[in-house]
């Protein structure tokens, strides 16, 4: 599974959630920012199969992440899918993703839900060994809430290294592009221009490779960061189109660079977001 549920590199298909699904038409929709119809196309196996009521529910949360809407709805998917988890992988899944939503709700929500996170993530932990499929997304995540949440950097760089190495080992290029992309900031903020632009040059170029489309605005937004003044603003004003295109997400950035009037009605966009959200 990759950084929101699917690994788009997976060589049993694009996207796939689950044997016998329509992931290839699954991830086109969601890498274009279209999670009501990925997630409708779900629905019907999510009923019954814990692994497409995961997936479906990883699918509504990446929506929270990019519009600050929609939680009630990914919410209610998270909730089937605990209800349906069966056995200590599916069940640390269903607790990862429950980490997820809370450190989302923290950052672009209404409330403070920083110990339910912790709770969450935790007991991911404990649930997974040291070498399971799910070490390098719970790595990642514990990263986030570190990073944004709890202020630390020294231990978001530990947790982001670790997922780092952990993606390159199980060939999860989209958690990589995530990776790349925050090592990249606290390399930036510890003044190393150089290795920031490496790596948000690499996750970009990443990005692109695999079409997660929604994801290339903020890459590039991120890389305009340690460009020349000209390039930064073509940089710039490429993510700006692109966001345009895509219906104006990621909100946060829309903001940032002027494409959006104010937050959704039922989620906070604040100066703390610039850029580092996920």
């Amino acid at each position: 599974m990759s950084e929101h549920g699917w690994n788009p590199s997976d060589p049993e298909g694009r996207g796939r959630a689950a044997a016998g699904e329509p992931g290839d038409t699954v991830w086109r929709l969601r890498s274009r920012g279209c999670w009501q119809e990925a997630a409708e196309l779900l629905r019907p196996a999510a009923e019954n199969d814990p692994a497409v009521a995961l997936a479906r529910a990883e699918l509504l949360i990446e929506q929270c992440l990019f519009t600050a809407s929609q939680w009630t709805q990914a919410e209610q998917a998270l909730r089937l899918a605990e209800a349906l988890a069966e056995g200590t992988e599916q069940r640390a899944t269903a607790a990862c993703a429950r980490g997820f939503l809370a450190y989302l709700a923290s950052v672009l929500g209404s409330r403070d839900r920083l110990d339910e996170a912790q709770a969450a993530l935790g007991r991911t932990s404990a649930l997974l060994p040291p070498d399971a499929p799910g070490r390098p997304l719970l790595d990642f995540r514990r990263g986030l809430v570190a990073e944004n949440l709890l202020r630390d950097r020294g231990a978001a760089w530990i947790a982001y290294r670790r997922a780092h190495e952990g993606a390159g080992e199980r060939g999860d290029e989209l958690l990589r592009s995530y990776t790349w992309r925050h090592l990249a900031a606290l390399a930036l903020s510890r003044g190393e221009h150089s290795n920031a632009r490496e790596g948000f040059d690499a996750s970009l170029r990443l990005r692109e490779q695999l079409g997660f489309t929604v994801g290339v605005a903020p890459a590039l937004a991120a890389l305009a960061e340690v460009s020349e003044p000209a390039e930064a603003a073509r940089l710039r004003a490429e993510a700006a189109r692109l966001v345009h295109a895509l219906g104006g997400v990621p909100v946060w950035l829309a903001r940032q660079l002027g494409r959006a009037p104010g937050p959704p009605p039922d989620g906070r966009v604040t100066r703390e977001t610039r850029g580092t959200i996920s």
